[in-house]
């Protein structure tokens, strides 16, 4: 039996995922709702991790403290053990989060006011954080093409002309779970180049890759122009860390980096709570045996779901190179999106995300996470083939 077998009970331990629904779906009581939608898992954290936080735990004096080399340390090995990808030690910052990350890249490297391109669909907060911050939304959207999405390079570089002074790109890509290859991250970092346009590059799923598939850090391959990538990363996503709330920013130009110090100091936010730092150090100079083992489940959780969807008539699943996340395309079924989910929350008593959520390009589609027991996942199968049926 695999660890990622046992069916943790998240129900009122404060988890969004298990305790929010109520608020997030408009609901009386959700307390019967299966919850396959927002992006963490149901796994236990490494032992690892575990062991480390409850050994700081056990110091009993928590005051300042500051990252220690050592786990800064255990970023750079990992960048470069994983993708490969030599990073500096002076070259990272920290951050609560990566939503936080991207905030504070578009407050330190833009000017209220000015535009911010994305490529929909993709992850809500590209759009709330750069609204919130008063600058303008330029969306251009991905192509669909053989069941996947792909650039419009000539819309991207009418998009970019348009005085755009930064893009989020979201590498590998949320919700769809596309690994961008070499050739469509050169052809971005060119034409960013020529337009004379930040890249602010989220690459927090950077490490969840499936079936052989290998991420590349946009930064890495970015060549003279580096310089100009904010990349944003985590252990969070990878190792079931969100609560913890760690993240970082790798910054390769100085000016950069001393803009986004600037906007930490700005907004009183200082270094990383005690706690993060000593996950974050665990997770990475132990936690590989845990994750290699996670990526195989989750993998069969996936085709399981997929061979079991895409027998009911009209839905239509693309496997994801990099996530636990699956993209389900319902379009051919006939149902608006409000139907949809109605059924799916009345009838099959699941909770799955509308593509909407990731932008107008989402509809159609529907969000859910395999990141649970396979015992879960079978739970879900038959509740998403009770509310079609239904």
């Amino acid at each position: 039996m695999s660890i990622f077998d046992q069916t943790n009970k998240r129900r009122c331990t404060n988890s969004v995922k298990w305790d929010a629904m109520e608020n997030v779906y408009g609901l009386k009581d959700a307390s019967d709702i299966l919850p396959m939608w927002i992006a963490d898992m149901d796994f236990s954290a490494p032992a690892a991790v575990s062991k480390a936080l409850q050994e700081h735990a056990e110091k009993t004096v928590f005051g300042y403290s500051f990252v220690s080399g050592e786990a800064i340390q255990s970023i750079v090995d990992w960048q470069f053990i994983q993708h490969g990808w030599h990073i500096e030690n002076q070259s990272i910052l920290f951050c609560n989060g990566v939503v936080a990350a991207l905030a504070n890249s578009i407050t330190a490297l833009t000017n209220p006011g000015d535009k911010v391109l994305i490529s929909t669909p993709v992850y809500p907060p590209f759009f709330n954080i750069t609204k919130s911050n008063a600058r303008e939304i330029v969306s251009c959207p991905l192509v669909e093409k053989d069941g996947t999405f792909v650039y419009d390079f000539e819309a991207f570089e009418q998009a970019l002309a348009q005085n755009v002074k930064a893009y989020i790109l979201c590498n590998p890509h949320n919700p769809g779970g596309y690994v961008w290859d070499e050739a469509t991250l050169k052809e971005i970092v060119r034409l960013c180049a020529k337009y004379d346009v930040v890249i602010i590059s989220d690459e927090i799923h950077s490490d969840l890759m499936l079936d052989g598939s290998k991420h590349t850090p946009l930064a890495k391959i970015a060549g003279d122009e580096m310089d100009r990538i904010i990349t944003c990363m985590a252990p969070t996503k990878t190792f079931n860390l969100a609560g913890i709330q760690v993240a970082y920013m790798i910054v390769t130009d100085k000016k950069k980096r001393m803009l986004l110090e600037a906007v930490n100091m700005a907004s009183g936010q200082g270094s990383l709570n005690t706690f993060a730092s000593v996950a974050l150090q665990a997770a990475y100079t132990e936690g590989s045996p845990w994750l290699e083992e996670m990526l195989t489940y989750i993998s069969n959780n996936m085709d399981y779901v997929i061979a079991e969807l895409e027998q009911l008539p009209g839905i239509h699943i693309t496997k994801p190179q990099g996530t636990y996340l699956l993209w389900i395309d319902y379009r051919e079924l006939g149902l608006d999106e409000k139907e949809i989910m109605k059924r799916l929350l009345e009838d099959g008593k699941l909770a799955l995300e509308p593509g909407t959520k990731y932008g107008e390009e989402g509809r159609g589609f529907l969000r859910m996470n395999i990141a649970c027991s396979f015992d879960t996942v079978k739970d879900s199968v038959q509740r998403f083939k009770q509310a079609l049926q239904a």
